[in-house]
């Protein structure tokens, strides 16, 4: 099946980082903008991502970016703390063509940071629902293998090297300071706008701990949905996921 066409957007934020984006026109409603956020070391160009972004069309316009140091994006990963800004960037292009309405869908890191941005634009009313998938609620988990690797890739000169090389993803070398606040403690703020966190139960790098942790967190509107058989983020997700969260997006927005 061809996937419904996109346009390249340049796009720049506060701190000046070029971003790189691209809008894929609703083939559904007019007055609806989803931004959508890949996880770490993902891509709006990778193959799930794109045919996320075609489906979400069939519910409003998306707006796809890779966040800094991944892709075709300026700027180096900072992990989910200035990525905000990159959201920030994306939101207000929805925003400046047209979509009176935006919702956040992120994936993995992508949702950590869609909480967290929310949780900050909140009171300025810039994002209209949010959307979690496969996020983590607490930093420094390392209690899967895979998670393990992460860290590996982001915290030692040879896997910095090797997630560059691999992955087309520059990874800043120096930590945190001061550390962000964790998804689990941003979540809050994000009421009264409504939230949706969609986690699978068969997830290799975050359990359903973490899920559960954000949702008792967070103020209400708010929804949980653990999917059976689901593993992580933007390659595992169907179709069929993807068009429920469309419809939850289009009902809540």
């Amino acid at each position: 099946m061809p996937l419904a066409p996109s346009f390249a957007v340049m796009l720049r934020t506060e701190d000046n980082v070029r971003i790189d984006a691209a809008h894929t026109p609703s083939r559904g409603s007019r007055d609806l903008g989803i931004v959508l956020a890949h996880g770490f070391t993902g891509s709006l160009r990778e193959r799930p991502t794109r045919r996320i972004a075609h489906v979400l069309s069939g519910f409003g316009g998306v707006v796809s970016f890779d966040f800094r140091g991944h892709g075709r994006s300026g700027g180096e990963s900072t992990v989910g703390d200035l990525e905000i800004l990159d959201m920030d960037a994306a939101v207000r292009h929805a925003r400046a063509i047209g979509y009176p309405r935006v919702a956040v869908v992120g994936f993995s890191m992508g949702g950590a940071v869609a909480v967290r941005y929310a949780g900050w634009r909140a009171a300025a009313g810039e994002v209209d629902a949010v959307v979690t998938v496969s996020a983590p609620a607490r930093w420094y988990y390392r209690g899967t293998r895979p998670m393990r690797q992460v860290h590996w890739a982001i915290e030692r000169p040879l896997g910095r090297l090797a997630a560059r090389v691999g992955k087309r993803t520059r990874i800043r070398s120096r930590g945190w300071d001061p550390v962000p606040s964790a998804p689990h403690e941003a979540v809050i703020d994000i009421s009264p706008t409504p939230l949706l966190i969609v986690h699978g139960d068969a997830d290799s790098f975050f359990p359903l701990d973490h899920a559960h942790q954000l949702h008792d967190a967070a103020g209400e509107p708010k929804e949980l949905w653990i999917e059976p058989g689901y593993g992580h983020a933007e390659s595992a997700a169907t179709p069929g996921l993807v068009r429920r969260i469309g419809e939850w997006v289009t009902a809540n927005a």
